[in-house]
């Protein structure tokens, strides 16, 4: 435990500062209609696997939705710029992130 922690037990302040991530995903995901607009509250320094890891544990798995659509694990958008899932796994997030996953909507 860290010194921070233990001042805030103290203090009554016992929950460790978190930070906001915005996850939209929305398209034909696999084989059915995924539209998903949610906020996780998570704690400061984690990261996008720290992300995929409570949107889980919260019933969405964007886990499963890549596998089943492989191309969400090369489109996949960090606050309007294009971030690769494998390259990006250990990137830290900022509170106000946002992550997109857009299928297509039609072939071309």
């Amino acid at each position: 435990m860290s010194l921070g922690d233990k001042l805030r037990g103290l203090l009554g302040g016992g929950a460790a500062p978190k930070i906001r991530v915005n996850v939209v995903l929305r398209g034909t995901v696999g084989g059915g209609w995924q539209s998903i607009d949610r906020t996780f509250a998570l704690p400061v320094g984690s990261t996008l696997a720290t992300l995929l890891d409570e949107a889980e544990r919260q019933g969405i798995d964007l886990r499963d939705a890549i596998a089943k659509s492989p191309h969400l694990r090369h489109t996949l958008m960090l606050n309007g710029e294009r971030c690769p899932l494998d390259e990006h796994l250990g990137r830290v997030l900022s509170d106000g992130d946002e992550l997109y996953l857009l299928a297509p909507f039609a072939g071309g």
